[in-house]
């Protein structure tokens, strides 16, 4: 009797544990969404998608977003682990404000700077390796 109390208590504590687990990946999915954390690879599916011809554009973004579903994966594992839920918490609640919903509105802003700004850096490199290649 007494394994069989352990058990179903086990049990019932194993479930409360992923209601847990699944409640802090939520509000990081939340937080990560707010914070305009994936504004750069929004902005690199924009770019590639334009130039898809107009009838193949939903399979092409369909099969894009499985492409980069691993990478936002990633992002979510980074913040479950270095992040308490309670501090995730505190996130989405700063995001919510007026001064976290302006910074998350130019996360987009800034990241298609950052994105040209990236570009040139990229020729100019290009530029200084073949000057020292000859």
């Amino acid at each position: 009797m007494k394994k069989l109390l352990f058990v179903v208590a086990f049990i019932m504590a194993a479930n409360l544990g992923m209601a847990q687990d699944a409640a802090f990946k939520a509000d990081v999915e939340k937080f990560i969404q707010l914070a305009g954390a994936n504004a750069q690879l929004d902005i690199a599916k924009k770019q590639v998608v334009a130039m898809v011809p107009a009838d193949k554009k939903d399979a092409f973004s369909k099969d894009f977003d499985a492409i980069l579903k691993p990478i936002r994966d990633k992002q979510i594992a980074f913040y479950l682990k270095e992040f308490t839920h309670d501090e995730v918490k505190q996130l989405v609640k700063f995001y919510e404000s007026p001064l976290g919903k302006k910074m998350s509105e130019k996360a987009v802003k800034q990241a298609e700077t950052s994105v040209a700004d990236s570009q040139e850096l990229g020729m100019e490199i290009q530029g200084l390796m073949s000057k020292y290649m000859q």
